[in-house]
């Protein structure tokens, strides 16, 4: 099948095809006379597979790790856990911090009056102190007129 008959059935662009095949994630393909790639079944499981990795989050250095594994027959199942347990890791460092910067905003968000007033702790926050301008400096030390 052509390169938009494996992209369709891969769920992978052919753009992302052409890149994974110049990093070696998957292998060179066949190619006719003319120059266009031929994929095999096979070529297409392994794009799924990728898709599927990738779907989860995995790195593209993981991925190369899982599929490797995936195609030796004699690995050891503890290898592949161990790269499953350590993208967990990652994931739920991940959602702490997403979940703390949920919090921060929402802070922010409801101290923010949210009207027509200049005033807005978010922006407040995001620049830091050290770069608020001096009349915001002012009216946060003594409190805005109006």
């Amino acid at each position: 099948m052509n390169i938009g008959q494996a992209a369709s059935s891969s769920g992978v662009s052919a753009k992302m095809i052409r890149y994974y095949e110049s990093i070696g994630l998957i292998p060179k393909t066949v190619r006719t006379e003319s120059g266009y790639r031929v994929y095999s079944d096979h070529d297409v499981h392994t794009l799924r597979f990728i898709r599927r990795a990738r779907d989860l989050g995995f790195s593209v250095e993981q991925i190369a790790d899982l599929v490797s594994l995936w195609q030796d027959r004699e690995r050891a199942s503890k290898d592949v856990k161990a790269i499953a347990l350590g993208h967990v890791h990652v994931l739920e460092r991940k959602i702490r911090e997403l979940q703390e910067m949920a919090l921060t905003l929402k802070h922010l968000a409801d101290h923010c009056g949210g009207d027509s007033r200049p005033h807005c702790p978010i922006l407040e926050e995001l620049a830091g102190d050290d770069f608020m301008p001096v009349h915001a400096k002012a009216n946060a030390k003594f409190g805005a007129l109006g």
